[in-house]
This record gives structure tokens, sequence and C-alpha cells, in this order.
């Protein structure tokens, strides 16, 4: 079997939203991770179902499918990186935060998405683990019943620095709330080191709802092309073959921007190198 390859828009926020799907589509790909922000499918603007509907009529047109990501910088506020969040001190803050979450949903049920992804944010200085946990229970469960109303999956991603970092922070986090899928970035398993990431594919098999790959050095948060870091690919492509993953295998090189119209074919080029 052939893996089905999307390629993540945060990789190109400076392009505009259409000139990227392009680009991605005549490359090679067979779809996006759209990262909804300011300028790429706006999810608080006026018109917002008018444009998702025409975003999605474009997809069909290009024949990609979608996973809706939600880790804009400044979406919720210009101020402050990726804030508010699930686990913010502040109550109408975590309600700004679920609110988006939910939109993202209403988006993907529009667009025909696999699935959407979303973290829980990084414990700010003074907040109690514990109560930083229930703040993040109670936020999972509204963002899960929306998901279950509109039919999309709801998948969850273990970060590096956020209150939920590892796969082992997801076993716990799903005992609670056994709706909740896994959005696995295979980089992540390299930075915190507790897993090798084509085990990671391997065990969370019937968990996972979304796949991120790129390059990542051990121990250090940066994605990089393919190539530049310590992540043996091959082995990664291998473990996703062989448990027949059918969805799609996102490339997040956010740092990429700049030379996205570089970046977007070069990637797919080296992972179908892989395969062949």
């Amino acid at each position: 079997m052939s893996l089905r390859y999307a390629y993540n828009t945060n990789g190109a926020a400076n392009h505009r939203l259409d000139d990227a799907l392009r680009l991605i589509a005549d490359s090679g790909y067979a779809g996006v991770a759209l990262t909804l922000d300011h300028h790429h499918l706006d999810p608080f603007a006026s018109r917002w179902e008018q444009e998702a509907d025409r975003v999605a009529a474009l997809l069909d047109t290009l024949s990609l499918g979608s996973v809706i990501e939600t880790g804009a910088r400044f979406l919720l506020d210009p101020h402050k990186k990726h804030e508010p969040t699930l686990i913010t001190p502040d109550a109408d803050g975590r309600a700004r935060r679920v609110t988006f979450l939910c939109r993202a949903l209403d988006v993907a049920a529009r667009l025909g998405s696999e699935t959407v992804s979303f973290w829980a944010g990084v414990p700010l200085a003074g907040v109690d683990p514990a109560e930083a946990r229930s703040w993040l229970d109670a936020g999972l469960e509204q963002v899960l019943d929306h998901a279950e109303r509109v039919g999309v999956d709801a998948s969850f991603e273990p970060e590096p620095g956020m209150l939920i970092e590892t796969v082992g922070d997801y076993d716990a986090l799903v005992a609670r709330h056994p709706r909740l899928r896994l959005a696995l970035d295979t980089g992540h398993c390299l930075v915190t080191q507790d897993i090798e990431p084509a085990d990671a594919v391997r065990d969370y098999a019937t968990r996972i709802g979304t796949v991120a790959v790129e390059d990542m050095r051990r121990g250090d948060h940066t994605h990089l092309p393919f190539g530049e870091g310590d992540m043996d690919m091959p082995a990664v492509l291998t473990a996703l073959k062989a448990i027949n993953f059918t969805r799609l295998v996102c490339v997040e090189l956010g740092r990429e921007s700049p030379r996205a119209h570089a970046a977007i074919p070069e990637s797919i080029a080296y992972l179908r190198s892989i395969e062949a």
C-alpha cells in the first residue's frame, strides 16, 4: 500500500490559502493539514461558513482530503503566543479556547475532514497541576460532546513542554476520556525520548486519529526538513504501512514558510523515495 501524504499550511504561511492548496495538490499530495488562522480560513470571520464551503469545494476540485489543525500562534490573543488554552487560569479564556475548538470541529464537518487536532497548553507560573488537569478535563468533555454532535473525530496531540507532553501522558488522559483519539507527532517522541517514533505508531495503532512527520533532533523541539535530524523515517513509514494506516500522514514544517515553494515538493519527493 502507498501512504497518503498531506502538508501542513503552517509551513506555507506566506502564501494565500488557495495558492498553498494548489501548490500542495500540484506536488502530488493527497491532502492538507489546514491550520486555521487569521489569513487561512479565519474561524472567527463573519462569513466563516461561506468561506468553509468555498474551501471545501476547492479541496474537492483539487482531490485533497484534509485534517484541521488548531495551533495558530496568535489567533486568540495578539499579545500572547498560543493563549488562552484549555488550562489558562482565566475561565473566560478557557471558554474562548473551547469555543475555538468547537468552531474548528464545525469547519471540519463542512470540509469532510478526517479529524481536528489540538493540545492542552503550557501551564502558567503558579498554576497547580491538579487544578490544571481539572480544567483540561472539563474543557475536553465540552469539545468531545460537540465532536460527537457534528460527527468529527477529536484527536489530542501530546506536545513537549505542555501539560500533556508524552504518549504516556495521553494514556492517563484517554482513560478518563475514551472518545479522545491520538494526534501523534512522531518528532515529539524524539524530543521527549519516552518512546521511539516507530514504536509509538505500532503501540497506538488503534487510537491514532492523525500522524505528523518531520525530521527532528533528539531533545530539541525544532521541526526540520527531512534528512537534517535524527528521525529514522524509513522505520516510521514501515510502521505506518504495517498497521495499514489509511489516514493522511501530515508533513509539519512550520519554519519553512519562506521557502514553502521548494519545501512542499521536496518533502513528498523524499518520502516517496523512501517508499520506493
